[in-house]
């Protein structure tokens, strides 16, 4: 697998902790959208892995094409 898979066409809106870790799908084939289940294995796409700098409200990109990983930055637009 070389491209990934747009889980939708829109972003997720969720709310991340401080000082919690986080995995977001970068392939789009998690079952747990916009967050990693391992479904990625053998496709040569990792998740991004990150640590809350703030607790707040956030929106995660759902097309997989943001160039703000793992932020939507309104790829999904032009999809």
């Amino acid at each position: 697998m070389a491209d990934p898979i747009p889980a939708q066409k829109a972003p997720y809106q969720a709310q991340i902790e401080a000082g919690k870790k986080y995995a977001w799908c970068a392939c789009g084939l998690s079952a747990r959208q916009p967050f990693c289940d391992g479904s990625h294995k053998g496709t040569g796409i990792v998740p991004v892995v990150f640590t809350a700098e703030q607790t707040k409200e956030v929106w995660f990109c759902g097309c997989k094409a943001t160039k703000g990983r793992p932020y939507c930055d309104g790829s999904h637009s032009a999809l």
